[in-house]
């Protein structure tokens, strides 16, 4: 059986082999296997090693103090914690949160249920493109706002927010600002000792780590104080206990580390393969790009096909591992809410596919996507025509 081309890296990566391998050492009895809280004898210190090992390689990526990244499961649960840790840690000060109607369901969902709490949010609705504007966010902070939540880059549409220009804006307010950028990290980059962003959300698995692990950066200056989610053992300085899984943080590490090390050449072979793949739809009519041209994470692709069942052409493409969005909206058949945010009309947002590529992505992958693609639709027009 020949297997599709994979271009869904938007909703996980291949575990990089090299990845693999770091991991498979901390598994065995021959291999790093111990608890890292252990600390009587050289089992538990060789895993504690390994383990403030990947921390760093995880803040080298992203330039910040390795004291500030705090093991999670993966974004999601970092996306609760910063937002419930923060709310309940300053209920007494305001009862206001700043997010967007196009978050991901992690941030979305935290929302709703704090809400069940007696906070009120703010949802914003960004531009045609997906991005929400300073002068936007600057309107909607009040004296009773404690956190404001954006993602830096969209999972659906890729549009990547001006983090530089947000965090000015929570600055000089005095808001603490959270961003999810489990899309962003290991693709742009971040530079946390330039940017007032004081809680990020990072997941391993969309970086060619494995999946189940995550990290939360939590500034030190200006200190960020925020109230445990998960308790029991005190670990990760009282933030998030539980055994750490030293095999799957030495594989977040490494991933973190080799993607520092091919960042640009990465970008740039990605972006080239971006416009390898518009530029071949070209002679394609009636189709559209949804969100930012340029100010985006090249890999992330969404275009919306006019006259074209979404559900039908997604069938047609057996050829092709694609998706019509989010993999965590994949069961639901109603439009996508990132689109309905954007603006896109039922009918679009309905045909909307969702390509992504990344480091194992070939031209020759692209052409045949092209080709796949721009067969099927004209397929699927004919027969609605006819039909």
């Amino acid at each position: 059986m020949q297997l599709p081309i994979y271009l869904d890296y938007a909703a996980t990566t291949p575990v990089d082999p090299r990845v693999a391998k770091r991991m498979s050492e901390c598994l065995s009895m021959e291999g790093v296997f111990g608890n890292p809280a252990s600390r009587s004898h050289i089992y538990g210190w060789q895993a504690e090693q390994e383990v403030e090992l990947a921390r760093r390689h995880v803040a080298d990526l992203i330039h910040c103090d390795p004291r500030e990244i705090v093991w999670t499961s993966g974004a999601t649960e970092a996306d609760n914690l910063a937002i419930k840790g923060v709310a309940e840690f300053h209920a007494d000060r305001g009862r206001h949160i700043v997010t967007s109607c196009i978050e991901h369901k992690a941030v979305l969902d935290s929302c709703h249920y704090l809400e069940t709490k007696g906070f009120e949010i703010s949802y914003l609705r960004p531009s045609s493109s997906g991005l929400i504007s300073p002068e936007q966010l600057s309107e909607a902070i009040r004296a009773d706002t404690v956190l404001v939540s954006l993602m830096h880059v969209n999972n659906e549409i890729g549009s990547a927010n001006n983090l530089a220009a947000l965090g000015e804006v929570t600055r000089s307010r005095q808001v603490l600002f959270h961003v999810d950028a489990a899309q962003s990290v290991g693709k742009l980059p971040i530079d946390l000792a330039a940017l007032n962003v004081d809680l990020m959300s990072l997941s391993a698995h969309k970086v060619y780590g494995p999946k189940g692990i995550g990290a939360l950066f939590v500034r030190r200056e200006p200190r960020v104080n925020l109230t445990a989610q998960i308790h029991g053992g005190g670990h990760e300085r009282g933030m998030r206990s539980g055994t750490l899984p030293t095999h799957q943080l030495v594989g977040m590490g490494e991933a973190f580390r080799l993607a520092g090390d091919v960042l640009h050449d990465e970008y740039v072979k990605v972006g080239q393969l971006r416009a390898r793949l518009l530029d071949g739809l070209k002679m394609l009519p009636g189709w559209q790009l949804h969100g930012h041209a340029d100010q985006c994470a090249p890999g992330i692709i969404n275009l919306g096909f006019e006259g074209v069942d979404g559900e039908s052409l997604l069938m047609s493409l057996r050829q092709l591992a694609v998706s019509s969005g989010s993999a965590c909206m994949s069961a639901t058949l109603e439009p996508s809410y990132v689109l309905r945010g954007i603006g896109i009309p039922d009918d679009i947002a309905q045909s909307a596919l969702r390509v992504s590529l990344g480091r194992f992505t070939t031209a020759a992958d692209v052409d045949t996507a092209v080709a796949a693609i721009s067969q099927n639709v004209q397929q699927l027009r004919r027969s609605s025509a006819t039909g």
